[in-house]
């Protein structure tokens, strides 16, 4: 388990322990986090899990592949460098702590 902090677009934190193999979407969707819809259920085609990642913790993680970067041109609110699908964030140890931000809209 690993304790990530979602952080709505008004401010909002929640904090919530993502059982390890979890995708970031599914920790949230599975415990109410409001801002990650996850419409298509974590496969890569929808967009509406977009966050922004707390960009000191982005290099951590592993590096978006082509799929993932087509679907963030899909997404509702801007893209930014830090932008990721939470489906394509699995949680691990190495997770512990991370902060990621859910933009103003998913769609």
């Amino acid at each position: 388990m690993a304790k990530i902090t979602y952080v709505d677009w008004g401010g909002r934190s929640t904090t919530v322990d993502v059982a390890n193999g979890w995708s970031l979407m599914q920790g949230a969707v599975s415990n109410g986090v409001e801002g990650i819809v996850g419409e298509c259920g974590g496969s890569c085609a929808c967009a509406t899990c977009h966050c922004y990642v707390d960009p000191e913790r982005l290099a951590e993680l592993p590096a978006p592949d082509d799929n993932e970067l087509t679907m963030l041109d899909l997404a509702a609110a801007e893209v930014r460098p830090n932008s990721r699908l939470s489906c394509r964030i699995n949680v691990s140890p190495t997770t512990e702590g991370l902060v990621v931000h859910l933009p103003e809209t998913q769609g």
